[in-house]
């Protein structure tokens, strides 16, 4: 399910809208002062660049030598 930034044409506010399928433009209200008019935004998609010699950890990603975060690696 794709997220598609927007920005309000008429208050500039700038909010995101999951689609669940098709884009729907009753869909894309604003938030803030509920206008239905917008500028669908480009984003650059999320790409995960942690490389094969990373671990995630609770609330760090650390090496798997343990060397960058202590005693936070398990």
């Amino acid at each position: 399910m794709p997220i598609f930034d927007y920005r309000c044409n008429e208050c500039k506010t700038l909010y995101d809208v999951l689609h669940k399928g098709k884009e729907i433009i009753e869909d894309i209200q604003c938030p803030s002062c509920g206008s239905f008019h917008y500028t669908k935004l480009i984003s650059l998609p999320n790409i995960n660049t942690h490389g094969a010699s990373t671990i995630h950890c609770d609330t760090n990603v650390c090496r798997m030598d343990k060397s960058c975060c202590g005693d936070a690696c398990r």
